[in-house]
């Protein structure tokens, strides 16, 4: 097949998910073109079977903000049409399934019929979508798609719960490459490069926007240091980094946490780690949770959204409600205070993390393309 895959081309889960699902679905056998305004960041090979195409927005002075969705509608429509693309996989419902929509009902002018996937990731659907303003424009989107997903059962929940939905909506959850969690280069003997060989390493990644809630993994922190010597890993940049290293020096444990911003060595971080916090208020899935558990590490994280999909209560780490910081704390000394207990929850996180494989979850994408081309053709 040849798909043309949409997304963001960030740090973010939706766009990491849309990368590694091109790339796997190239070495398939399929030829795919991301279609967007920059590289996606997990990019790093073009080949034979992966392209790229830049959508680029003229300026224009009668726009107080530039066009974007009808740049892409139109990039859309030409590369579908010089490159034969068979079907369109849009991650995001706005505005990328919007864009989608329209570039299929102007191909459809010129006698071209190309569907249309799309995914919901969770952004699109519990705080942009969900506003009233943008009610209308997702509600149509993802009617009009030919075939939906989203990546958690909680995430599918919520959408039916918001919106007027006539499509059906398939649970399709993130999945993860867990060859790449397998590097061996960095072994326990060079946990030195981090922490004193006393100390237990934990490790929190997120964007630090306030959803995150980077403020509990600093409490958390603070608590189980005071009982336990560790270092704190923090992986990400974002809005809330200045009021994080504030919180620190406040402390008076700055000189234990590491701030290491936007990196693209993730799984090497995390196989130093013993513990993963992800305080969220609010996950469509947890994919940061995913790749730690995938590095065999144990995770503490709310019990909100499509967390509970991935994180096993007292399997695979352990849930608490949203901001109980002394229910963390209490879960996180327990696993971290016994050495025989810890590697049991990090055996159990890796054996958990194999239901994710990217191996089990593509071809359920295949199986969609394939029935949504069918049901085309017979239209």
């Amino acid at each position: 097949m040849k798909i043309g895959i949409v997304c963001y081309p960030t740090f973010g889960g939706s766009g990491v998910v849309a990368t590694e699902l091109g790339l796997e679905l190239s070495k398939r056998g399929h030829e795919i073109h991301f279609i967007t305004y920059n590289q996606p960041v997990r990019l790093e090979l073009i080949s034979n079977n992966v392209h790229y195409h830049e959508v680029t927005v003229p300026e224009y002075p009668l726009f107080h903000y530039q066009p974007y969705e009808l740049a892409l509608s139109s990039k859309l429509v030409d590369m579908v049409k010089l490159h034969n693309i068979e079907i369109l996989h849009v991650h995001y419902a706005i505005p990328h399934a919007y864009a989608a929509y329209m570039a299929k009902k102007m191909l459809k002018e010129e006698g071209i019929h190309v569907p249309i996937v799309t995914t919901l990731h969770g952004t699109d659907i519990t705080l942009v979508g969900s506003h009233p303003f943008y009610k209308p424009a997702v509600t149509f989107s993802i009617n009009k798609s030919d075939a939906v997903t989203a990546v958690s059962q909680s995430l599918k929940d919520d959408t039916l719960r918001l919106f007027d939905i006539k499509s059906t909506i398939n649970v399709v959850p993130n999945f993860i490459d867990l060859e790449k969690y397998n590097n061996h280069s960095f072994t326990d003997c060079q946990r030195h490069i981090m922490a004193n060989e006393d100390e237990k390493i934990i490790t929190h990644i997120s964007n630090l926007r306030p959803v995150k809630r980077a403020h509990d993994v600093i409490s958390v922190f603070y608590n189980i240091q005071k009982q336990i010597p560790a270092k704190l890993m923090f992986i990400g940049e974002g809005p809330e980094k200045e009021n994080i290293e504030k919180q620190c020096a406040d402390l008076g444990i700055l000189d234990r946490v590491i701030f290491f911003g936007r990196s693209n060595e993730i799984d090497k971080i995390l196989c130093f780690s013993d513990l993963f916090l992800l305080p969220s208020l609010t996950e469509s899935f947890g994919l940061a949770a995913l790749e730690a558990m995938a590095s065999g590490v144990p995770v503490i994280s709310s019990n909100t959204g499509g967390i509970p999909e991935v994180n096993v209560h007292g399997y695979s780490g352990f849930l608490s409600d949203v901001g109980d910081i002394d229910d963390m704390t209490k879960n996180a000394l327990h696993i971290l205070s016994d050495d025989e207990r810890l590697k049991t929850f990090k055996d159990n996180a890796r054996k958990e993390s194999l239901k994710f494989d990217l191996h089990k979850i593509v071809p359920q994408y295949e199986a969609i393309y394939q029935d949504t081309l069918s049901k085309c053709l017979v239209l």
